[in-house]
């Protein structure tokens, strides 16, 4: 049975086995959640409170200082560059929504958290861990669909500053991937399904496998109506879980380009003569390495790095297993290594868009991204004008 309250900011739910399970919907940016989440946990007294956390965002709140720690040449060669720098983005988006508001970002979980310690209940993360669910949303975007994201992340910090009180409103019943997602929502609606109808799914069944007679469950607002719709159903977790395969038209694209390339010069020196061949290898890499180096160029990289995106990104865009935004970044690590200034100072740099080139360790993962936007489009420039010359 589901009750509401009258505020219908908790929800109440006995289970067929005489469990109660009470669901507070909060905004993740109000104080007024926070201390309703501690006077519901004080007066509940449960034995179990579940949060809307993954192990990494619990470690955030936790250990504010555990940027310390990150290894980003591993990052990079991990090829996570994109995935950790729109996590940033993201955690930074819902920071300067929180100053605006004048409270500290997920200061509701961490009243969660406090208040669950102090009465002695059971800590429970139940949301699905951030890094699984943008692989998922990754894995169905093409590149010009993750240079749109990108863009919008980017944009998001513009429009906090003219934000008016009636968008905060609404801002404060979302989720917060799913504010930042609308503009590309129309193109993609799996991107939705991905970001919060599963994560939906995927807190239903963690909150009601939750151990205890009485659970308490703090999640945002707008995941309320989600997990109370998908509540009597059962939902495989692992499945949830799973970072799908590339599309095999992806990964034979991968070789399709690269062996097109090189078909194409071979066909320019068979075709049309020495001098075809070799403008068309020029056009290959010049329009390539341009292009790459422009990309490390406004990624503010050092100008060694720019050269090495231009050495490499003719020679990475013909091997499937190497992009030159990798090189890139590679190389800027080592030049520019990060101090551990750095890493202390990475949660108030990454407030403003400016923040983002200023602190090495977010200008490092700007290079690996900007060269590698910078690389396909060279690929794809260069290519019609090389077959011009055997037209």
């Amino acid at each position: 049975m589901i009750d509401n309250d009258n505020t219908g900011m908790t929800t109440r739910i006995k289970t067929a086995d005489d469990r109660e399970i009470i669901i507070i919907g909060t905004a993740h940016v109000s104080r007024e959640s926070a201390e309703l989440v501690t006077r519901v946990i004080e007066e509940e007294k449960p034995d179990t409170v579940c949060i809307e956390l993954c192990e990494p965002r619990f470690t955030a709140i936790k250990q504010s200082d555990r940027w310390k720690n990150m290894d980003i040449v591993k990052v990079v060669k991990e090829k996570k560059a994109f995935l950790l720098l729109a996590n940033l983005m993201l955690a930074a988006f819902q920071k300067r929504i929180a100053e605006k508001l004048d409270v500290k970002p997920g200061q509701e979980m961490l009243a969660a958290i406090e208040s669950a310690e102090s009465q002695g209940a059971e800590i429970y993360l139940a949301d699905r861990e951030i890094r699984v669910t943008l692989s998922r949303a990754w894995r169905i975007m093409s590149l010009w669909d993750k240079l749109k994201v990108l863009f919008q992340l980017i944009l998001s910090f513009g429009d906090i500053d003219d934000i008016d009180e009636q968008e905060i409103e609404r801002l404060k019943q979302e989720d917060v991937l799913e504010s930042l997602m609308k503009d590309v929502e129309e193109q993609l609606p799996g991107l939705k399904v991905i970001l919060v109808d599963e994560r939906d799914k995927y807190l239903a069944q963690k909150i009601k496998t939750a151990p205890g007679n009485k659970v308490v469950a703090v999640v945002g607002a707008g995941h309320v109506p989600g997990i109370k719709r998908h509540w009597e159903a059962e939902h495989d977790l692992e499945e949830l879980n799973v970072i799908p395969d590339k599309k095999k038209s992806t990964q034979l694209l991968k070789w399709i380009i690269p062996l097109a390339v090189i078909a194409l010069i071979i066909s320019g020196f068979f075709f049309g003569g020495r001098d075809a061949g070799i403008k068309m290898f020029q056009y290959w890499v010049i329009i390539n390495g341009v292009l790459a180096g422009i990309g490390a160029i406004l990624a503010l990289a050092h100008p060694i790095t720019i050269i090495a995106s231009f050495l490499a990104a003719p020679l990475t865009s013909l091997n499937p297993m190497i992009a030159a935004g990798w090189v890139s970044g590679l190389v800027e690590a080592l030049i520019r290594k990060p101090k551990v200034s750095d890493f202390e100072s990475l949660a108030s740099d990454t407030l403003t868009v400016s923040g983002f080139w200023k602190n090495r360790v977010t200008k490092i993962l700007l290079v690996v991204v900007f060269t590698n936007i910078g690389s396909a489009i060279g690929t794809f420039a260069a290519v019609p004008l090389m077959a011009k010359l055997i037209g």
